[in-house]
């Protein structure tokens, strides 16, 4: 893995001239991890590497508050559509999921969700927690119970066309089964590979002299990403569904129905 040259001045003793020279350092660096990890397949530091970026970008626009800005990366995900796939544009933002990396901010997130209700500190919240599975971001929109277009996340605002690719896997269904099928339906999750499945492809990789991948989520990513279908239906992808986009009529009321249904 690549290393990091990061300023070691703790966030709460910079000076305004240290953090906006710091901030712009991070963006680009940011910018530079994100096109590779979500374009190109090819990431060059860990997750937690970049983890600890995104977590002092951050704090830095957190105690400076002038510096985030309309281009700022805490107001976008993923990376724009890369080149050789058309672009669709989503009717209903792809977001990122956030992080939790202590009980601090597990505590936060709660406080927020009470505020966003208006709930008092003795009212119960019922939480529905799910497997994170880490793939391509993908969504996958239905008209009339039909499977018309998938999409991956791209920027949040547009992602890639790759519905050719998506018909290859046998998880996702060309058509919704069941009564009272919603006349416009986004189906929301991941396109995944599973540890077993990305070390044998990585062995055929090896005997045909072609690059290995990364990790399972880059072997995911790169297996759909390719111009020809026959390729991705080549390769072991699964999908995970656990969230939606665009709904003319919502099946339920909840994060565990909607899951259900």
């Amino acid at each position: 893995m690549a290393k990091i040259k990061t300023d070691k001045t703790p966030v709460d003793l910079m000076t305004a001239r240290q953090a906006k020279t710091e901030h712009a350092r991070l963006q680009g660096e940011i910018a530079g991890h994100d096109k590779r990890y979500y374009q190109d397949d090819a990431p060059a530091i860990s997750d937690a590497e970049y983890d600890d970026l995104r977590k002092r970008y951050n704090a830095i626009e957190a105690r400076f508050p002038d510096l985030r800005t309309l281009e700022s990366l805490s107001l976008k995900v993923g990376a724009a559509p890369a080149r050789g796939f058309a672009k669709v544009r989503h009717v209903v933002r792809m977001l990122s999921l956030d992080n939790a990396f202590a009980e601090d901010d597990v505590r936060d997130f709660v406080g927020r969700i009470r505020r966003f209700l208006n709930l008092s500190e003795d009212e119960k919240i019922t939480f529905s927690a799910e497997p994170k599975i880490d793939g391509l971001s993908m969504s996958l929109r239905y008209e009339n119970g039909e499977l018309v277009t998938a999409a991956t996340r791209g920027d949040g605002e547009e992602g890639e066309d790759v519905t050719a690719n998506i018909r290859t896997i046998g998880e996702v269904p060309q058509k919704l089964k069941g009564r009272h099928i919603p006349a416009i339906t986004e189906v929301r999750g991941e396109v995944y590979m599973t540890k077993a499945d990305f070390l044998k492809l990585n062995e055929r990789q090896k005997e045909a002299g072609e690059p290995i991948f990364a990790n399972p989520r880059n072997s995911a990513a790169g297996s759909l990403r390719q111009k020809d279908p026959k390729i991705t239906a080549s390769r072991p992808l699964g999908f995970f569904a656990y969230a939606w986009g665009e709904m003319t009529a919502m099946p339920a009321d909840s994060q565990s129905g909607m899951i259900k249904w």
